[in-house]
């Protein structure tokens, strides 16, 4: 029988150096290939999957079928053998007889766990009960040359799953059904925006201009043009764009990239869902945005109460709203409206918080709510009202031009979504691009450009219009449970290794 039995092939990578398996798998491929046998072929004819064959059992008992998978367990008993494939819906143990299988049965001592097999036989079940198919033909379908990990623990391993997620997929319990989850969040998503008559589109992520957002963009050159280019932070000034000329519901599922940190809810690139909705406003949009998620957890979960990271949320019912000052003034007694810049950074240092270097009114109100308000907005929250100077796309509020008709929805504690009645005005739009140039000139590296092609484009007209963007890789993590972007991006970005690093620095 096979060189590791059945105790030892589950843990050999706990009981012999890694440099040894490696060399004593590579063994086994060579002994493969001098019996003239094809460790990679090119094609397997799979008749049925390891759950049709449970779910069908009355049907298929004694019939032959074609399995295939990768090798998760061996049991020897003689001159037999258990072991279990898992394919893409879930697991199903084979039954290997030395009678029956002949010749083929001495494939079984270069087979280890983690290779691809195909197996053709009969469906029966075993004395205990399970479900399992008789191989009359085994077929090797891919020779696995790395151990699997039998388990993950401590930072380190936490860092390797996202690093090699490939392995990750394989090796630790529910990662798949995550990236499942995911998908079916975009269906229910896409399902809900096409049922209200929204058009998905596309838009350029090169960009000879960056905008849409306060953020610094990865830059690139085009070398036929001549150009930079850069990739885009944001879809809002492109969809806008379409809005002015003539369509009037559309959406971009998109990926945006913005030149930013490393944390557990920010990834470099990132996903987004922007829509824009010609004549209607930011209360509009407040409306959509819940009817939006409570669709897709609905869809997805089957139920409005989402469990994330020990609590339970509830979608249901009313979402709680407050202007961003009132909920400022409620957590640390100020009145920013009443406060000028000067006394406002006073009151800012004060509480022991960070002030930047030439600050406007705006952005102290922003760190303040940031410190002290948000972390604790852990039910559904829409926070409405901002002010003008960082919101230089969204109109101006109809009772207070300071403050912008703008709003963010925040659940535990994370900004969701972010949402405005869109400034058409090409006069005011532009006031505000050159109000962000002189931020940029004080050092505000993150202030919006000033781009002319988009004025050109309100100068033709664009109706009333609410926009919308969801954090697509937050709202995953919420309803997946999930405590860290890392965990519901496939490949999230890290931070290079040594070996990694250029020219090993």
């Amino acid at each position: 029988m096979a060189d590791l039995p059945e105790q030892s092939k589950g843990q050999e990578h706990y009981e012999r150096p890694l440099d040894e398996l490696l060399a004593h798998r590579r063994e086994k491929l060579a002994r493969l290939v001098a019996r003239g046998i094809n460790p990679y072929p090119y094609k397997f004819e799979r008749t049925h999957f390891s759950e049709e064959i449970k779910s069908s059992f009355a049907a298929l008992e004694e019939k032959e079928v074609k399995v295939a998978g990768r090798i998760r367990s061996f049991r020897e008993h003689g001159k037999s053998t258990f072991f279990h494939i898992q394919d893409d819906l879930g697991q199903i143990q084979i039954y290997a007889k030395a009678d029956v299988l002949g010749q083929q049965y001495e494939l079984l001592n270069d087979l280890d766990i983690g290779d691809f097999v195909g197996i053709t036989g009969v469906v029966f079940k075993t004395h205990k009960g399970e479900i399992s198919v008789r191989a009359a033909k085994l077929e090797i379908l891919a020779k696995s040359l790395r151990p699997l990990p039998e388990k993950w623990h401590g930072l380190k391993d936490v860092e390797l799953r996202y690093r090699q997620r490939y392995v990750d997929l394989i090796a630790t319990s529910g990662v798949k059904e995550v990236f499942v989850q995911r998908t079916a969040i975009y269906r229910a998503m896409r399902e809900y925006l096409d049922g209200q008559g929204f058009l998905e589109v596309e838009t350029p992520i090169l960009q000879p201009l960056y905008g849409g957002a306060a953020a610094r963009p990865f830059k690139t050159f085009h070398n036929a043009l001549g150009i930079p280019l850069f990739l885009r932070i944001a879809d809002e000034l492109y969809l806008k764009r379409l809005i002015v000329g003539g369509y009037e519901k559309v959406y971009e599922v998109c990926k945006d990239f913005r030149n930013e940190g490393l944390s557990r809810f920010h990834n470099p690139e990132f996903s987004m869902m922007e829509l824009y909705w010609a004549y209607h406003d930011y209360r509009d949009i407040m409306k959509l945005t819940k009817s939006l998620i409570v669709h897709i957890a609905q869809k997805v979960l089957g139920k409005l109460e989402v469990p994330h990271q020990g609590k339970t949320i509830n979608l249901a019912g009313e979402w709680k709203e407050i202007s961003l000052l009132d909920s400022i003034q409620e957590a640390t007694g100020l009145d920013c409206l009443k406060m000028d810049e000067k006394g406002l950074a006073a009151a800012v240092r004060k509480m022991g918080l960070e002030v930047p270097a030439n600050p406007t009114w705006g952005v102290l109100v922003d760190i303040l709510f940031s410190e002290k308000v948000q972390p604790g907005l852990l039910a559904p929250t829409f926070v409405t009202d901002y002010p003008a100077e960082i919101s230089p796309l969204a109109k101006k509020h109809r009772s207070n031009p300071r403050l912008t008709e703008r709003f963010e929805l925040f659940i535990m504690g994370q900004e969701m979504a972010n949402a405005f009645s869109e400034l058409n005005d090409p006069i005011d739009q532009r006031e505000r691009f050159a109000s962000q140039l002189a931020q940029k000139e004080k050092g505000y590296e993150e202030a919006h450009v000033l781009d002319e092609d988009y004025l050109n484009a309100l100068e033709f007209g664009m109706p009333p219009t609410g926009g919308l963007g969801v954090g697509l890789d937050r709202l995953v993590m919420f309803l997946t449970d999930q405590g860290s972007i890392r965990d519901v991006l496939f490949f999230p970005q890290m931070r290079p290794t040594d070996s990694e690093s250029p020219e090993g620095t």
